[in-house]
């Protein structure tokens, strides 16, 4: 069986060298693929969540994999319907639909991902920075910064609906372009048209791909590469002409007059024409043998910045939302696709406000402008107000009531995290030190909510608190607390320290690269195939918890050795035998590996009989939270 490193590498030189794919379905029979698969997504969050069935990424073993297998080699695998939920949708009152599948669901889902990224990534466009490997917010914004000096207008593209109303026809079209494959492709034609559960309601899906699931966002990059493709041929190359812009007749008349002064001793008059040349351009902005037009795309956001007039501009509006209409079956939206003045106005862009910056008194050391006609990105303040105000009451910093039950690490810990997300992604922005204000609330907000926790006034949590610690900029106070451990490093949890100084380095990437000749620690253990609790080598899968702080218990009993277990290697994971998992689930003990040093006999991993063994007994109702559901109860002997 060959390696998932040696599959995608095939894939991606066939992608470099545009060869379609042939006869893919049979990689989908490699377990090894599976295996890359999970140790990408199980990390996640949402691999604990249920779809519209009980499956999640606990329970996970090889033998499911050899069963996705087998229901595939056969065309027997059948897509679940996703259950679907609404979230916030950021400065609107409507939600987001989101999709979640189930667990098999998205492990075949990240299989296909993983080919796809494989072949199409290298033929992607270069100004596509939305869900790709070594791309994202950052990059977009980066190139923006350095390649679309002179712009004068921006148009702010913004696709409606654009997820829900990818047509399936079109894009099975387009894969059916490079992917030569029938049973893959009604693989995939099946699960666009698997539906969703919507409170327990069945509901087609006629169009769009799910948002949520593991395979729709590089779905949607392979759509939208039409539009990419568009702009490359068709409008970038109409309006772009010309190397450079031409002189300013009247620039040069004066800089002459300058010159000819200096040469003469009138030095006085030739500062002051000097300081004169400084109000006007050095080259003609009207030029119009002249234009530059440039494009940048984020998921189903885009901007173009032309430098040129605003007619030219309005135009290119008008062709790509004929070309959306007409080719990719897809609608502009007219609230958010604006034409604004690079000069006068800024346009937002992934939570960026991009304008060009003019300032005729900033000089560099050749005592020439600077900054005119260079793209600067701000944080709007809006976006600063937007942010305090979740730490505000009435106007003023209050305690938060919702963190006044967690430890003071984790309230430190929270708060931190909240702030440094905010700050880092801003990073790129000249006005950073806006955030200033944001700092102050949040600090205030925070002693508040300590004091409330702790029962004392605000000055002593910052005497019981307060420390000084050195940074790369020198020493800085903060918040620190510190939780002692036996036998292991101290916990330290700090607030402050994070310095509101523009970073032109950041780089916040959408999918960090992945390594693939390396097997993960996790698939190592699962691979060996024996239960970490018990050595019994039957049955074997993954027991999942959803953040190491589940193992923390209440009381002072003794926990059990599962937890002990899984809190001494610091991992959520735990690779068990079926009988050892049923008694976590159901509370009962389990028993541990006996070795022949501690009874004499062989090792229990060597005998073919099954170390544990458990008795069905009387079915019994469980609380668990707030949900009451009823279960079989196992007893270990």
């Amino acid at each position: 069986m060959r390696k998932a490193k040696t599959i995608l590498a095939i894939i991606r030189e066939r992608g470099k060298r545009g060869l379609p794919l042939e006869r893919i379905y049979r990689l989908l029979f490699n377990r090894d693929l599976y295996l890359l698969a999970y140790s990408h997504i199980y990390p996640n969050r949402g691999a604990m969540t249920p779809g519209s069935t009980t499956e999640t990424a606990d329970g996970m073993s090889v033998a499911k994999i050899d069963a996705i297998i087998d229901a595939l080699r056969y065309e027997r695998y059948r897509w679940t319907p996703a259950r679907r939920v609404y979230i916030e949708k950021k400065n609107s009152t409507k939600k987001r639909p989101l999709g979640i599948p189930a667990w098999s669901d998205k492990l075949l889902q990240e299989v296909i991902r993983l080919i796809f990224e494989a072949y199409y990534e290298p033929q992607f466009s270069p100004h596509s920075h939305g869900f790709r490997p070594g791309r994202g917010c950052h990059t977009a914004l980066d190139h923006i910064r350095h390649k679309w000096t002179g712009t004068a207008w921006f148009i702010e593209g913004d696709i409606s609906q654009c997820f829900d109303k990818l047509d399936h026809e079109f894009l099975l079209s387009v894969l059916r372009e490079k992917i030569h494959d029938n049973r893959f492709l009604r693989l995939i034609e099946n699960l666009l048209k698997a539906g969703y559960l919507e409170d327990w309601k069945f509901n087609a899906t006629l169009s769009g791909t799910p948002q949520g699931g593991v395979v729709s966002p590089i779905l949607s990059n392979i759509y939208l590469d039409r539009l990419d493709k568009f702009v490359e041929t068709e409008l970038l190359p109409t309006h772009n002409r010309g190397e450079r812009r031409q002189a300013n007749p009247i620039y040069v008349e004066l800089l002459n007059r300058a010159s000819w002064r200096e040469q003469t001793g009138r030095h006085d008059e030739a500062r002051a024409l000097r300081r004169e040349l400084r109000q006007l351009p050095s080259r003609d902005p009207n030029d119009p043998e002249y234009r530059r037009l440039r494009y940048v795309r984020y998921a189903d956001d885009f901007i173009l910045g032309l430098n040129g007039p605003r007619a030219e501009a309005e135009e290119i509006k008008r062709q790509i939302g004929k070309f959306l209409h007409s080719s990719l079956k897809l609608e502009l939206s007219d609230e958010k696709t604006l034409i604004t003045n690079a000069r006068t106005a800024a346009a937002r862009f992934l939570g960026y406000d991009v304008g060009a910056q003019h300032d005729d008194n900033k000089l560099d050391r050749r005592h020439q402008r600077s900054i005119n006609g260079r793209i600067g990105l701000r944080v709007p303040l809006d976006v600063v107000r937007a942010k305090c105000k979740a730490y505000l009451k009435h106007g003023k910093p209050i305690h938060r009531a919702e963190c006044i039950n967690d430890s003071v690490y984790s309230i430190v810990a929270k708060f931190q995290q909240e702030y440094r997300g905010i700050v880092e992604y801003y990073q790129l922005a000249y006005n950073l030190n806006e955030f200033g204000r944001l700092r102050w609330i949040v600090e205030q907000s925070l002693t508040k909510t300590l004091a409330r926790k702790l029962r004392i006034s605000v000055p002593r949590v910052y005497a019981r608190y307060q420390t000084v610690i050195q940074t790369d900029r020198g020493p800085r106070k903060v918040l620190q607390v510190t939780v002692e451990r036996e036998g292991k490093k101290p916990l330290v949890a700090r607030w402050g320290g994070i310095p509101l100084t523009r970073r032109l380095d950041a780089v916040l990437d959408d999918q960090p690269k992945q390594i693939w000749n390396v097997r993960t620690e996790l698939e190592q253990r699962l691979l060996a195939d024996t239960c970490e609790l018990c050595g019994s080598r039957e049955n074997v899968e993954v027991h999942h918890i959803r953040a190491l702080r589940d193992l923390e218990r209440k009381g002072r009993a003794e926990p059990p050795e599962w937890v002990k277990l899984m809190a001494a290697r610091h991992r959520k994971t735990l690779i068990v035998c079926r009988n050892c998992h049923t008694g976590i689930h159901i509370g009962h003990p389990t028993r541990q590996k006996r070795t022949e040093r501690d009874t004499g006999e062989p090792d229990d991993r060597k005998r073919s009989s099954p170390v544990c063994a458990v008795r069905r007994v009387v079915a019994s109702p469980i609380q668990s939270g707030s949900t009451r559901r009823k279960c079989l109860g196992y007893q270990l002997t």
